[in-house]
C-alpha cells in the first residue's frame, strides 16, 4: 500500500498541493488536548516519581519517610499540572500555526505520522526539562530529578504518540469553512 507523499518540512513547494479551504483548528481543541494529555501525563509522573524516590532515593543519598515521599510526589504532580498545561497549550498552538504535516482527506483534517513524531519529540524535550526542574526543586536531589526525567522520556514518548494518534481521529474543534469561489469569480452587486 502506497502512502500519500508528505509536504516538505518548510512548506509546500507548489500551490497546487494546497487545499482550497483547509479546516481551522480552534483554541478549544488545543485546550481539550492540553487537559486530556495532562491527565495522562500526571498519572505517569506520580507513579514514576513515587517509585524512583522510594527505591532509588536511598542509593543516591535521599532518605525520606513514606509521608515525605508522598508529599514530594504530590508537589511535583500539582505544580506540573499548572506549568505543563500552559506549556502544552503553547506547544500545540505553535504546531497549529506552523501547519506542516496536515492534510484534508474527505473534508477531515488529518495529521501525518511525521507530524505526530516531530510533535512528540519536541514536546518530550520541553516537558522532561520541566519535570526535572520540578523534581529537583521538591527533592533537592539532582540525581533523582535526572532519573525521573530520564525514565519519563521513555514512558511518555509512547503515551504521547498514542495520544496524538487518538486526537488525529477526533473532530472536536475542527472548523470547516464552506468552499469559497476564487476572488475573480466572486459576484459583485
Amino acid at each position: 500500500m502506497r502512502e500519500k507523499p508528505e509536504y516538505p518540512v518548510f512548506g509546500r513547494e507548489s500551490n497546487t498541493l494546497a487545499t482550497k479551504n483547509p479546516p481551522r483548528v480552534n483554541a478549544k481543541r488545543s485546550i481539550a488536548k492540553a487537559f486530556s494529555w495532562r491527565f495522562v501525563g500526571t498519572i505517569d509522573t506520580l507513579i514514576l516519581s513515587y517509585l524512583l524516590i522510594t527505591y532509588l532515593g536511598p542509593l543516591f543519598g535521599l532518605e525520606k519517610s513514606k509521608g515525605e515521599v508522598l508529599q514530594a510526589v504530590s508537589y511535583i504532580a500539582i505544580t506540573e499540572v499548572a506549568t505543563k498545561t500552559l506549556l502544552y497549550f503553547l506547544h500545540e498552538r505553535f504546531w497549529v500555526w506552523l501547519s506542516w504535516g496536515t492534510s484534508v482527506v474527505n473534508g477531515v483534517r488529518k495529521e501525518t505520522y511525521a507530524l505526530s513524531t516531530t510533535k512528540t519529540a519536541t514536546w518530550r524535550t520541553l516537558a522532561s526539562l520541566d519535570t526535572m526542574m520540578l523534581a529537583w526543586l521538591f527533592t533537592g536531589n539532582i540525581s533523582i530529578s535526572l532519573s525521573i526525567g530520564g525514565l519519563e522520556v521513555i514512558t511518555k514518548l509512547i503515551l504521547y504518540f498514542f495520544h496524538e494518534r487518538a486526537w488525529s481521529n477526533i473532530g472536536f474543534g475542527i472548523v470547516h469553512e464552506p468552499d469559497l469561489p476564487p476572488p475573480d469569480e466572486v459576484p459583485t452587486t
